[in-house]
Formats: structure tokens, C-alpha cells, sequence
């Protein structure tokens, strides 16, 4: 695809998924977890701005290890590293995220995101950072926090609290793991769309991680979750127009047309035009310039559904994780739709799922997770389902580790979890005494490096 042509038509929108597509034979699985950054012995939050913070651990990472640097444009600030096909990247609140390379199986997922994670406890040890598993920020306040010197964030900063209460929340305390996948065809990418959606909510309480707010006990299982029901309800949420059995990809382009802009590039200018949608762009411009391929490219990439397709399938609703679940939700969506009787059992589990019905669901999730009620039964008898079909895909795919185990390894602590009818919040808050998190105890429980 060329990023510089210029676009003419709707038809012409489907490309950068038509040119993604594999044969299954070539299906990988890249992971993202994000993590949040705490000096060890106070909890506060590391900063990009600080002396000892961001550009400190980057710059150790680039000169021990081989990373590179990758500016936003030559001469740029550090904000970004990469090595081969993975990258170290900042959320807007010096959130660090590993954006995995592409592999073939979840054992050399966990080798990577280990690797990393060796390499980053080493030089932030030296720096007394600790970086936690948690889906909130459980110390710090807005004030506490400054901004990554990035375009789009401070375009960002701006326009989010004119669409929701929660916008500047989502950008600088909240981390998320994730996970992206491929597909073989139009059909094959809209039936793995559709699927995770109509489980959304259930990833989201599956993976609930974020309990604590402002150094307390907020009285639900993710607050990460209460932030994403009012962001830009425009640009996230559950997608309604591919909730029908003939959905395509031009249905999804329907509602991505629809979703406001934040910014196109040209060269190194990014050019503001928050709130204009890509269907006016597409047809009328803005000051002079056009719509290119690259520009759909990056608008696919700023919004922010629970599910997202652009050149891979992206399920992005979980808190992220500590060291026990940290590869569970790749393992969970790999074993799902990865496995084609296990993507033909679970859709079949969730075929007749509505979007109103789904939708009513989430707001449940932030304070009960798998203690919320869907069609009358209690969510966690469907995790446990959902779960079961999963381990099984695992094993049908059979691929094994040094140690002989096969892929199931990686879900053992979230089937430890549901057997006892918990979610990674409730294992945490029941390790911790009652009252305030102790910072050493939060520690003990969450860290990652």
C-alpha cells in the first residue's frame, strides 16, 4: 500500500485490510502490556520530566541492550525504542508498554516479554522504580503526573475532556495488556471481530486488575473499566454496525468513517483537525490537503473500541496484568480463535448475543467483574465455559515448550483464579490487609520489574 496516495473513493478504504490477510499457516500472535512505573520507596509515580525517570531507563536500555531510538521526528525527544521487530513505548503518563514482536507461539511470547522485563528490573533497580501489573494507577492523582512530549497526546489532552469525564484518566493511570491476531479473509476477520465483542465485557471482567484509586480502595474490581464508559463513546465501545450476521469489513469502515479525527501528518507537521470526521475528510479535505492511505492508517489507529481491526485483530478490554496472569490474555484469545472448533464452539456460545444486551452488561463490569449477572446466571459460569473452550484449543494445537508442556501452561493461573470464583482483583485484594494498599505488600503482589 502507498501511504502517500491519495484517496478517491470508500472502495478504496478496504485495502489495508485486504493486503493484511494470511493463510492460516502464517498466523502470529504480538502481545502489548503496559505497565505502570512507582519509586519503590515512596509510590510516586516516575515522570518523564524527573532526573531518574523516562529518558533515563531508555537510554540505559538503548546503550546495554541494542535498542534503538525512534523519535517522533528527527531531532525529536525519546519517547520511543525499537530492536528488530518489537518496540518500548510510552502511554501519555509514562505508562511503558513492550509491543511485542510477532510469533508463531505463546511460549516465545512469554520468553520476549520476560526478556524485557530482566532487562528493564536490572537498570530500574539501580534507579528504585518498581513497575506494576495494575490496570489504574493506584497512587497517583492527576497533579501528580506530567505529559510524554508526544503530538498526538497533547492534540489529545485537549480535545478528550470535551467528549467524556474520564478522557484525561484513560491517557496517564490506566494500563491494559493486549493482544493482536491475524486472519485469513474478510469472512475470517469479521467473525473473530464479532466474537470478541460479543465477549468483550467478559475479558474485561476475566482480567479485572484495578481496585485501588488514589491510594485506596475504590470498592470495585476495575476502575481501568469504569474509566472506558466515558472516554469518546464515539471513537470506543462495542462497534454497532458489524452486530448483523452478514457483517463485512465495510461495515466497520462505516463506523470508522463516522468517528472523529484527531490529526493527520505531512512530513513532520502534525496537523490538528479534532472533531471532523474521516467521511468529511475522505470527501471534502481540510485546509488544502487530502486524504491518503496513511492518514486512514493512522485514524484506524485512534480509536479505541474494545475490539479494533486494522492490519490485525486487536482485543484491547483487560487490565493490565501481574507476574501470575501476564500472558493469560493471549493465551485465552489464541486459544479461541486460533483453533477452528474452538472459534466454531464459542460462536456458537455467543451467536444470539444483542448489542443492546452486551452494552447493558458493562457497566456492571468495573465494580462486580465476575460477580455480574448476564442473562439471569452469574458471568463466571460463562468465563468458566469460555475458558474451558480455550485450554482446549490449546491443546489441539499442540505446541510444546522445553519442559513438554503445551500452550495450556499459560491459562493454568487463570483456571486457578475462576475455580475459585475470582478475578485477578480479588486474589489481589484478599493478599493484602484491610484498609489502604501497603506500598511494600502492593509491591510483593504486583510487581512485574
Amino acid at each position: 500500500m502507498n501511504k502517500d496516495q491519495v484517496l478517491r473513493s470508500e472502495a478504496e478504504l478496504h485495502e489495508i485490510f485486504r493486503e493484511s490477510e494470511k493463510p492460516a499457516a502464517s498466523w502470529k500472535i504480538g502481545a502489548e502490556a503496559e505497565k505502570i512505573g512507582v519509586f519503590r520507596r515512596t509510590g510516586a509515580p516516575v515522570r518523564y520530566h524527573d532526573p531518574r525517570g523516562i529518558p533515563a531507563i531508555l537510554r540505559t536500555l538503548q546503550r546495554r541492550h541494542g535498542w534503538e531510538p525512534e523519535p517522533e521526528f528527527p531531532g525529536g525527544p525519546l519517547i520511543a525504542l525499537r530492536r528488530g521487530r518489537g518496540s518500548v513505548t510510552l502511554e501519555p503518563g509514562s505508562q511503558l508498554e513492550l509491543s511485542g514482536a510477532p510469533w508463531a507461539d505463546l511460549h516465545a511470547v512469554q520468553d520476549e516479554n520476560r526478556g524485557h522485563l530482566d532487562e528493564l528490573r536490572a537498570i530500574s533497580t539501580e534507579l528504585g522504580i518498581a513497575w506494576l501489573g495494575l490496570g489504574f494507577h493506584p497512587f497517583a492523582r492527576q497533579q501528580d503526573l506530567d505529559w510524554v512530549p508526544k503530538a498526538r497526546y497533547g492534540l489529545m489532552q485537549v480535545y478528550l475532556p470535551s467528549q467524556g469525564a474520564y478522557g484525561l484518566d484513560m491517557m496517564r493511570r490506566t494500563a491494559t495488556v493486549q493482544v493482536n491476531l491475524d486472519y485469513s479473509d474478510e469472512r475470517d476477520a469479521v467473525r473473530k471481530l464479532l466474537v470478541a465483542t460479543r465477549l468483550a465485557p467478559l475479558t474485561t471482567a476475566l482480567f479485572a486488575n484495578s481496585p485501588f484509586h488514589e491510594g485506596q480502595r475504590w470498592g470495585g474490581r476495575s476502575y481501568r473499566a469504569r474509566v472506558w464508559l466515558d472516554v469518546d463513546n464515539r471513537r470506543a465501545g462495542l462497534v454497532p454496525p458489524i452486530w448483523r450476521h452478514d457483517a463485512g469489513y465495510e461495515h466497520y469502515i462505516r463506523w470508522a468513517l463516522d468517528a472523529p479525527m484527531f490529526l493527520f501528518k505531512r512530513g513532520t507537521e502534525a496537523i490538528e483537525n479534532t472533531g471532523q470526521s474521516f467521511r468529511s475528510f475522505l470527501r471534502h479535505g481540510f485546509q488544502g490537503h487530502r486524504a491518503t492511505q496513511g492518514d486512514w492508517e493512522l485514524h484506524l489507529n485512534t480509536l479505541f473500541p474494545e475490539v479494533r481491526l486494522k492490519r490485525t485483530l486487536e482485543i484491547r478490554g483487560a487490565d493490565s496484568q501481574g507476574p501470575a496472569t501476564a500472558n493469560a490474555l493471549p493465551a485465552l484469545w489464541t486459544g479461541l480463535l486460533y483453533d477452528e472448533r474452538a472459534l466454531a464452539e464459542v460462536e456458537a456460545l455467543c451467536a444470539d448475543y444483542t448489542h443492546d444486551e452486551v452494552a447493558a452488561l458493562r457497566p456492571q463490569i468495573p465494580e462486580l467483574a465476575l460477580q455480574s449477572t448476564f442473562r439471569g446466571a452469574p458471568l463466571l459460569h460463562l468465563a468458566q465455559r469460555v475458558v474451558e473452550i480455550a485450554c482446549n484449543g490449546l491443546e489441539r494445537r499442540a505446541i510444546l515448550d522445553d519442559q513438554g508442556q503445551d500452550e495450556r501452561v499459560h491459562l493454568r493461573p487463570l483456571v486457578r483464579l475462576l475455580e475459585q470464583g475470582q478475578c485477578p482483583a480479588d486474589a489481589l485484594l484478599a493478599a493484602l490487609p484491610p484498609g489502604a494498599p501497603p506500598l511494600d505488600a502492593l509491591l510483593t503482589q504486583a510487581e512485574l520489574a
